[in-house]
């Protein structure tokens, strides 16, 4: 005669955890937007890789059977839509799920307050550089940190800034949604460094920055040497190719000027 032994329960783990998203919203005419689309991709292969990506349908409203034509034309930009934003759809299990009650991410209430640790996240990202203005990409939520051996030396302050004390490493990406990124070091090529409000690095910066990206106008980037591949503010940017013979090599500064993104020097 056997016994078979009692099952062992086991209680299942869940566990949190967010990243950045961005929203990609297209926009009639779509052969257009997509133009647009293909033009960032070119200047900037690999870019989306790995990051989650929402795609918002509020604006363009199409049909089901335009959304799976859509899908797939991203998929084929080596773009994959984790969920779609469009009020009122119900969309067939073919498709990405529907998000309902999304928020847009802004700078409100993300300062840290007195005496709070600000929060930042690093990570590996891939490289690329683009030109112009991303067709609606914008930055979603931003979590916990991750730890690793290579991460550079982070200190916090109670204004929501956060100090980096050494030098950023290629393929390390820094993601500050409270306030400022100070780097002390240099920024190597094919890092990147993401922050709400301004940029200043003291050192070289070869890698990419992107201030003011919760929709912060005002954030500037500061940097000691521009070597940048790309400098971005609130969602307007330019690529090496555009500063080469005008601001590098050169202290900079980058602000928005209108709709326009300004590089001047330093003086």
């Amino acid at each position: 005669m056997t016994f078979a032994a009692p099952l062992e329960a086991k209680s299942i783990r869940f566990r949190a955890r967010s990243f950045v998203a961005f929203t990609l919203t297209p926009e009639a005419p779509l052969a257009t937007w997509l133009e647009g689309l293909d033009h960032w991709i070119g200047n900037s292969p690999g870019y989306f890789a790995g990051r989650p990506v929402l795609l918002d349908l509020n604006m363009l409203k199409p049909g089901a059977g335009e959304i799976a034509a859509l899908v797939a034309e991203l998929a084929t930009r080596g773009i994959r839509i984790y969920a779609i934003e469009l009020e009122g759809a119900s969309l067939g299990a073919e498709l990405p799920p529907v998000l309902v009650g999304a928020k847009e991410a802004t700078t409100d209430g993300l300062l840290a307050q007195p005496g709070r640790k600000a929060r930042a996240e690093i990570s590996s990202q891939s490289e690329g550089k683009t030109e112009g203005k991303a067709p609606e990409g914008r930055a979603g939520k931003v979590g916990a940190s991750k730890a690793g051996e290579s991460e550079p030396q982070v200190g916090h302050e109670a204004s929501g800034t956060l100090m980096i004390k050494s030098p950023i490493r290629s393929g390390q990406a820094i993601v500050h949604p409270h306030g400022d990124v100070i780097v002390l070091g240099s920024v190597a090529s094919g890092s990147e460094i993401i922050a709400a409000g301004s940029i200043h690095v003291y050192g070289t910066l070869r890698g990419r920055a992107s201030a003011g990206a919760l929709g912060n106008k005002g954030a500037r980037i500061f940097c000691r040497r521009n070597e940048a591949e790309l400098l971005a503010v609130d969602g307007w940017y330019v690529t090496a190719e555009e500063m080469e013979g005008v601001s590098r090599g050169k202290p900079i500064q980058a602000f928005l000027d209108g709709d326009a993104l300004r590089v001047e020097p330093l003086n």
